[in-house]
């Protein structure tokens, strides 16, 4: 696959679960920047809500498509919407369900394929890594700790795969890290 060099404001926090993306992206919200919040985690609440399948530990296949048919409406949405100077920031990115398929022997389709290959976020994708002393499971996330840094080595190999960039963002505090991401975007 050829990459070509994307250097848009749409920038992807990723990470397993439980690392404090939500947290981090709340404070990055706080400051000012856009957010587009994690389509996994609503897509189960909502499914929870009305009994449906579409759930990790039901239809997994299902809930694939849903979160990548719905990650995707959320990027295309932004492209429409945001000026191409604003910085927005993705809870996640349609990769991520990508990833998820990889991780339960899911295929992909050519149309996921195909979209994956042409739409791009900014090459330079923060990932938080695996965090114990603040991981918790709930309702929605039901991954134990070996899961978790799984995914985490999943979602690496993932995006790499797809040439980009991941910048490793430090455990620190939830300031500290919003502080780290938005210099970085500044010095590249």
């Amino acid at each position: 696959m050829k990459r070509t060099k994307n250097h848009n404001p749409f920038y992807v926090i990723t990470g397993g679960p439980g690392v404090g993306k939500t947290t981090l992206l709340k404070e990055l919200q706080q400051r000012g920047m856009a957010v587009v919040p994690e389509i996994a985690r609503e897509l189960i609440k909502e499914q929870q809500a009305v009994d449906g399948d579409a759930l990790p530990w039901k239809n997994k296949k299902l809930y694939m498509e849903m979160m990548f048919h719905r990650s995707l409406a959320s990027f295309e949405k932004a492209k429409n919407d945001h000026k191409e100077t604003t910085l927005l920031f993705f809870d996640r990115g349609f990769l991520d369900a990508l990833c998820y398929a990889s991780l339960e022997g899911i295929p992909i389709d050519q149309e996921m394929r195909t979209y994956v290959e042409t739409a791009r976020y900014n090459d330079h994708v923060f990932i938080l890594p695996p965090w114990e002393e603040i991981y918790q499971t709930d309702e929605q996330r039901k991954q134990d700790w070996n899961e978790a840094v799984f995914t985490y080595n999943k979602i690496i190999q993932t995006y790499r795969s797809h040439l980009y960039d991941l910048i490793e963002v430090p455990k620190t505090s939830v300031k500290e890290r919003a502080d780290f991401i938005l210099n970085h975007i500044q010095n590249s």
